[in-house]
């Protein structure tokens, strides 16, 4: 089977994904090489590529629980605790009992963590530069609209595999 995108006004072939190739290994080196330029603007600062979306989720969100953390990004409690601990040890966060349920915890910035803001807004931004290169404005946009689409959908078919075997 082979999927073929065309233009509708010019009537020519734009893109053809043949059956047996695969978007996600494009997506996959795209992930790694993001993760390898994170990893090397980050190590100045202690900091992995694997903490970062949680650090920038936590300058928008201070206060959040763990639990909401891992629901809002889409990581398992493991990945959430170990990535807290790591940015706790290194005096970025801090965790304090949530006063609604004393069993879990929220999550804040420390002084040392507000103080990175600046650092890593500027490494988003340029991250983005790098991905978004060449792109007209029409383009970035719909890059944007389409990798939300992507990701909605193959979340929401893991949620109904995960229902169906529940």
């Amino acid at each position: 089977m082979v999927i073929v995108l065309t233009d509708p006004v010019k009537n020519e072939n734009l893109c053809s994904i043949k059956k047996h190739e695969s978007i996600g290994r494009d997506i996959s080196h795209l992930f790694r090489s993001i993760n390898i330029y994170l990893s090397k603007e980050l190590e100045p600062y202690g900091i992995g590529s694997g903490q970062f979306p949680f650090f920038m989720r936590l300058m928008h969100h201070e206060g959040v629980s763990q639990e909401s953390l891992a629901s809002s990004l889409k990581y398992d409690r493991a990945t959430i605790t170990r990535s807290v601990s790591k940015l706790e040890e290194m005096g970025y966060v801090t965790r304090k009992r949530d006063p609604g349920d004393k069993r879990a915890y929220c999550v804040y910035l420390t002084d040392k963590g507000r103080e990175m803001k600046p650092v890593l807004l500027n490494i988003s931004s340029r991250i983005n530069d790098v991905l978004l290169y060449g792109f007209s404005d029409e383009e970035k946009a719909m890059f944007i609209s389409m990798m939300e689409k992507a990701a909605k959908n193959i979340a929401s078919e893991n949620e109904m595999k995960k229902a169906s075997n529940e």
